[in-house]
């Protein structure tokens, strides 16, 4: 009698349960410290016109980011509609923003894709470069906060914190530092192979990569313009530029796995940054998470008359999606296909 295999013990999945309930405590812990009548009076400021453009303008990103992957997909020579492009993205955005599973929006785009006959392994790495030319868009609007947060941090004195902490550390918690170390330039290198990897297809078509940039910048203008447009509606008027350079450093904080979906952490550290860096007051900061979380899925839910139909495609034919998915990057919180 044989006996069945044991189930492996997820424990990414568990560290990321683990984090997001600490974040989201960490969350309710905020809202009732600052009162949820400052919240709710922060966010009344907002008129329903400004809302409503403000989604409007979420909606034009994502529609941004169908023709980013729509060009990279193009460029591989796939028979590709812009259509089937837009609803396996918006499907995707719906599995980021509403599916709190490991079954990330880039896996299900994965999967929409092996449905509709597409070359799976062209399919997996046209997500690699779309997310990785999301990761430069966004990169290059870090620079634009730098400065603001290079005076944050000289006025806290935080940049002379890292020494004397690393120098107190007992042996034993060098050791384990330095094991980690040893470890993470391992994935970098693994990572960075894979990059290159992904992008032999598409360096040879520079003007694709060029275009696919161009959408990121659409994409990150709405996003941006609509954070802008609800903070001026609160009474807290922001710079653009400045809003471009905290938003991107959410962006990446967001990209760390210890987070589903990054429920919590993207509020958390919205409301950090948002506060120390810009100087709003904490009430806006927080209805400003608040606002864009729900902006986000809001401008997603098109995306709910395909999942179904990607789903169930994916659970029948489960053998052969599998190992493609892997080879797909993780799904971010908002990317949201970002």
């Amino acid at each position: 009698m044989t006996t069945p295999p044991r189930k492996q013990f997820n424990t990414g999945f568990w560290l990321r349960l683990g984090g997001t309930i600490i974040a989201l405590a960490l969350l309710l812990y905020l809202f009732s410290e600052q009162g949820w009548e400052e919240i709710l009076l922060a966010i009344k400021k907002i008129t329903i016109w400004q809302f409503l453009l403000a989604l409007a303008l979420q909606l034009l990103s994502r529609l941004a980011v169908c023709a980013r992957w729509h060009v990279l997909l193009r460029a591989a020579k796939l028979p590709v509609t812009f259509g089937q492009t837009t609803r396996l993205t918006f499907a995707g955005l719906f599995a980021t923003n509403f599916l709190p599973t490991t079954i990330g929006g880039d896996v299900v785009r994965l999967a929409g894709a092996i449905q509709l006959r597409f070359d799976s392994a062209i399919s997996a790495a046209s997500l690699v470069v779309d997310r990785l030319v999301g990761m430069a868009g966004m990169a290059m609007a870090l620079l634009l906060g730098l400065p603001a947060f290079d005076a944050v941090l000289r006025e806290s004195g935080a940049s002379g914190l890292t020494i004397p902490v690393i120098g107190a550390a007992g042996g034993s918690s060098r050791a384990r530092l330095q094991a980690s170390t040893r470890k993470m330039q391992g994935r970098l290198s693994r990572f960075f192979r894979r990059m290159l990897q992904s992008l032999k297809l598409w360096v040879s078509q520079p003007s694709s990569l060029l275009q696919a940039l161009g959408f990121t910048w659409l994409h990150m203008l709405c996003l941006f313009a609509s954070l802008w447009l609800l903070l001026l509606g609160m009474g807290e008027p922001v710079s653009f530029w400045l809003i471009a350079g905290m938003w991107s450093a959410v962006y990446f904080i967001t990209l760390l796995p210890i987070s589903i979906n990054a429920y919590g952490l993207q509020e958390l550290s919205l409301a950090f940054i948002f506060t120390r860096v810009a100087g709003i007051s904490t009430s806006s900061a927080l209805s400003l998470a608040i606002l864009i979380r729900t902006l986000f899925m809001l401008a997603s839910l098109p995306g709910a008359a395909f999942v179904p139909g990607i789903m169930a495609a994916r659970s029948v034919d489960a053998g052969a999606a599998r190992p493609e998915a892997a080879a797909a990057p993780a799904s971010n919180p908002d990317d949201s296909g970002e």
